[in-house]
């Protein structure tokens, strides 16, 4: 495993997180699908899943519901992403 690739997966996961809270539908879906490309480990598989859920509110003009930012909390993980969420969606 290369721990450098890993860590630019943990980056895009958060680049995908800050452009949902900012509102960028578009920026979120390509940043979560870097995370699940460069992720060794399986820790972001469900990411791009939750993300694109929660990206899809954002196109149609409503902003991300507790529901899809539950979701994207699953998918990624306890850590330091999953308080960056919680942070995010409060």
């Amino acid at each position: 495993m290369d721990g450098h690739q890993q860590r630019k997966a943990l980056t895009a996961a958060e680049r995908a997180l800050d452009s949902l809270a900012s509102g960028e539908p578009q920026s979120a879906r390509r940043a979560a699908a870097r995370a699940v490309e460069l992720d060794q480990i399986g820790a972001f598989s469900a990411l791009e899943e939750a993300v694109a859920a929660a990206a899809a509110a954002l196109e149609a003009g409503n902003t991300v519901d507790d529901a899809a930012w539950e979701a994207v909390a699953e998918a990624v993980g306890p850590g330091p992403l999953a308080a960056k969420v919680e942070q995010l969606r409060s």
